[in-house]
């Protein structure tokens, strides 16, 4: 293979992966900036990426925008703020003139400043929810029958009686539409007993299974997940496209998104509770490598990846650490309890450890990316 061909095939990862990322952290930083222009705080910068500056240009209202040579994500600077993290530069707050101060980010109320740091979050939800709209409205929903093709040995499925054949029709008295849609059901009720309603030969009949937890292997690592032990063979006639209006698109936008926020938080709280593993933790290798094989199933698979990757984004940084929006958030919290916000020195090492936290964590999804990456090239060779 030549080094062109090297070198495109290379930009068939990276160029998806740029488009995806930029996506995500442009929402992100754009929540920010317009709650913050909202309640008349003066914006500084609002940069895509980090490091040196490729492209730039101030508008009317003296906000810097520019394009960084890091595409790795962004951030948005507040007037009177040292950095993009929106630590508070306190020199530069008490030589400012009266009317600088009432613009700058620190001056605000704390609500204000609550709203300013909590929209970020907020607009990665809503661009997933768009993100999905559109999909469902413009292309459908490809629908898989939840019909049994196939029983696996020695299952829950097994031990409860399914066979060939059967139409899962409701489970624990929930109407059940498409293969896809009893999946979700069971991989969230691992352990835990559920009654199926079947069709069977014309006749409804219902089995009583539990789901049993096991490991398996997704696009990004290994999560654990119940599993019921049904097979379907996708065959033609179960398939089907359903077509949606706008007003149902957007209401299926809206479960599928807090469906992701809800397998998110349950894997965050697997983590704590020691029953996930942390092989699914990935990082911009992973996230490039995935991009570029939705971008060559087609542009309404990236955009998918887009949206859950934005609810992962906003999830993650409501999480309660300094640094991140949730810590910002904390912090706020315990403003408006006390009546007066913690102390410089308290905010100063709680973003300190905050700092260790996230970059511990990005190098150890950097090292899963690599660890993954090491064992597909020796599988290969």
């Amino acid at each position: 293979m030549s080094i062109l061909s090297h070198i495109w095939a290379l930009a068939g990862y990276i160029l998806p992966f740029l488009f995806v990322l930029s996506l995500v952290v442009f929402f992100h930083e754009l929540g920010h900036f317009l709650i913050g222009r909202w309640c008349g705080v003066k914006v500084d910068a609002f940069s895509l990426g980090f490091g040196p500056e490729i492209f730039g240009f101030d508008d009317r209202y003296g906000t810097h925008w520019r394009l960084a040579a890091l595409p790795l994500g962004g951030y948005v600077k507040f007037h009177g703020d040292a950095n993009g993290a929106s630590m508070t530069d306190e020199a530069a707050v008490a030589a400012m003139s009266p009317q600088d101060r009432a613009v700058s980010f620190i001056s605000q109320k704390v609500w204000k400043r609550a709203a300013i740091v909590a929209a970020g979050p907020i607009a990665n939800f809503i661009l997933a929810i768009v993100i999905f709209t559109g999909i469902f409205y413009v292309n459908g929903r490809a629908i898989l029958l939840p019909k049994v093709d196939g029983v696996t040995a020695g299952s829950s499925a097994e031990a409860a009686g399914f066979q060939p054949g059967d139409l899962i029709v409701s489970i624990d008295g929930t109407k059940v539409d498409s293969f896809e849609e009893m999946q979700r059901i069971v991989q969230t009720a691992s352990d835990t007993e559920l009654v199926f309603t079947v069709e069977r030969g014309g006749k409804l009949m219902e089995l009583t299974a539990t789901p049993h937890r096991r490991d398996v292997v997704t696009a990004f690592g290994t999560t654990r997940v119940g599993i019921l032990g049904v097979q379907s063979e996708g065959k033609p006639e179960n398939w089907h496209i359903q077509h949606y209006n706008f007003a149902d698109s957007f209401k299926l936008a809206g479960s599928e998104t807090w469906y992701v926020i809800a397998r998110t938080g349950g894997y965050i709280k697997g983590l704590v509770a020691g029953t996930e593993s942390t092989d699914q933790l990935s990082g911009p290798i992973r996230i490039a490598e995935v991009s570029g094989a939705m971008a060559k199933i087609g542009l309404g698979a990236l955009l998918n990846l887009a949206a859950i990757l934005s609810i992962s984004v906003g999830m993650l940084n409501l999480l309660p650490i300094p640094l991140l929006d949730g810590g910002h958030l904390c912090y706020y919290a315990v403003e408006a309890v006390r009546g007066k916000a913690m102390n410089d020195r308290a905010q100063q090492f709680g973003f300190k450890i905050g700092l260790m936290l996230v970059t511990t964590l990005m190098i150890f999804a950097t090292y899963n990316d690599i660890l993954r990456l090491t064992r597909q090239l020796m599988h290969w060779g």
